[in-house]
């Protein structure tokens, strides 16, 4: 057997090529592909749809304005939600390759190469891409053919003829498979530091002074955002006499967030400290604050995904809120509530398409936290050894998932309102404003505080769910078999 071949689980060796298909988080990584796939391929059919529909109209057919601007905005947000998928399967791939430090030390002690099992987790990460894309794909195709049914009876003029076998679904199949597959690999730089000595350890995440250390990735992370900092705050400068500032500043978030990505372990302690502080003194919450703290980047992993879906949503809300309150002074007459009726139509569709982002990273919270049960069973065994309740066990792992998603709520808010005045500071900054048609200069920030409740319960309720079969995993085992575990 070869040292490729090797990496795949030994306990299940002797089974079907893809019985690692069966290891815990790769379902949820199948899940996360599949939903971004679905995702991309929908808005490039509802793309297609509105052009022909447009086209069909006697009279805008020849204007392709609309379906132009429908169209980049189905690009962005497909690019939004394979970028938030690739972070999510790179987080829950560091934390199986975690899980899997000794079996991987021991076969370095039996001679197989760090590169060549780095190679064979990248070939895993590529079936898992295929596998959800096509899912997603079959999942879109029967949605939107549904969705066709539905607009011809509802729709005047609509199309005939029109197919589903629009060239450009390609596009986010093939770009989830290989986002996936590069996101797998990038989850995978572990595998290169694992030594033949840990095969007489456990499986367990880097300690806080262990990623501490870690300086050339803090690095990396830093020029990242300063970077995007600098590009940001161009495209608010840029945007003061042109609107291409938006684009500028479009790049400054994608860079900036991602340093932030990647330096979570910095970034993301304090918040958890200082929301730790807020769970109380009981034994169960002190233990749940300092898991977080011990292993902070495993939190960061769980975290992450979380702040990115809570960006998101909050950025476009603020974004779109505030293009309303720049219309709404622009009078001081009583405007009537049906003339914005089709703004917060178009607000709540834009809403309700980067929500799909949201949920992948809900998926992946979800994920992580059942992973990293499974992976502290000897811990909790001992606890459980001690005297801690199955009660109390459970009251912990929901206060970890309370942890994770307070902080991860309050820090994406602070981002999503800072990304949301940026987005449209810089979009309207140059557009001229009644009565004497000047730029509009600084446009004030508005934050809709009914989408902000809107999160805080969702965070609520994501909170319980994610809680809920760890929960369920914590308390299942016996203390004695939980110790005697690897």
């Amino acid at each position: 057997m070869t040292a490729v071949a090797t990496a795949v689980p030994a306990t299940r060796a002797a089974g079907p090529r893809l019985a690692w298909l069966r290891d815990r988080g790769m379902g949820a990584s199948i899940l996360v592909a599949a939903l971004s796939a679905a995702f991309g391929v929908i808005l490039v059919e509802v793309t297609a749809y509105i052009a022909a529909v447009l086209q069909a109209d006697p009279f805008i057919g020849d204007s392709g304005t609309l379906a132009f601007v429908v169209g980049l905005l189905s690009v962005l947000l497909t690019a939004v939600a394979i970028y938030v998928a690739a972070i999510v399967t790179a987080n829950t791939f560091a934390t199986i390759i975690a899980g899997r430090t000794r079996q991987i030390a021991l076969l370095r002690l039996i001679g197989a190469s760090a590169r060549s099992q780095r190679a064979e987790v990248g070939r895993q990460g590529l079936v898992v891409g295929v596998i959800g894309a096509l899912l997603g794909l079959l999942t879109a195709l029967v949605l939107a053919a549904v969705g066709v049914h539905i607009g011809a009876q509802l729709i005047d003029g609509d199309p005939s003829g029109f197919s589903l076998a629009q060239p450009f679904i390609a596009l986010p199949v093939i770009g989830v498979a290989l986002t996936t597959w590069a996101a797998a690999w990038a989850g995978s730089r572990r595998v290169l530091t694992v030594t033949p000595l840990q095969a007489l350890g456990g499986s367990v995440d880097r300690a806080h002074d262990e990623v501490a250390g870690r300086r050339s990735r803090h690095v990396g992370a830093w020029v990242l955002f300063i970077s995007g900092a600098v590009l940001l705050a161009g495209g608010v400068v840029i945007g003061l006499v042109s609107p291409v500032g938006v684009a500028v500043a479009f790049f400054g978030g994608i860079l900036s967030f991602t340093g932030l990505a990647l330096g979570a372990v910095m970034f993301m302690p304090p918040v958890l400290r200082l929301v730790g502080r807020l769970l109380g003194s009981s034994a169960t919450a002190r233990l749940a604050a300092e898991n977080a703290l011990r292993y902070p980047e495993r939190s960061s992993r769980m975290a992450i995904g979380v702040v990115m879906g809570v960006t998101l949503v909050t950025m476009f809300a603020v974004a779109l809120e505030s293009a309303k309150g720049l219309m709404m002074r622009q009078t001081t007459d009583d405007i009537p509530p049906e003339f914005f009726a089709p703004f917060d139509a178009f607000a709540a569709i834009m809403m309700v398409l980067v929500a799909v982002s949201a949920v992948i990273a809900a998926v992946g919270l979800v994920n992580l936290l059942t992973i990293g049960v499974v992976q502290r069973r000897r811990e909790l065994g001992l606890l459980r050894s001690i005297g801690l309740s199955n009660a109390q066990v459970r009251r912990m792992v929901l206060l970890e998932a309370t942890h994770i998603t307070v902080a991860a709520t309050l820090t994406g808010l602070v981002l999503g309102i800072t990304y949301g005045w940026i987005a449209a500071q810089s979009l309207l900054g140059a557009v001229p404003t009644l009565p004497d048609f000047e730029p509009a200069g600084l446009v004030v920030p508005q934050v809709p505080w009914v989408p902000v409740a809107i999160i805080v319960v969702a965070t609520a309720v994501l909170t319980l769910v994610a809680a809920a079969t760890p929960t369920r995993l914590a308390t299942r085992i016996a203390p004695v078999e939980a110790l005697a575990a690897d």
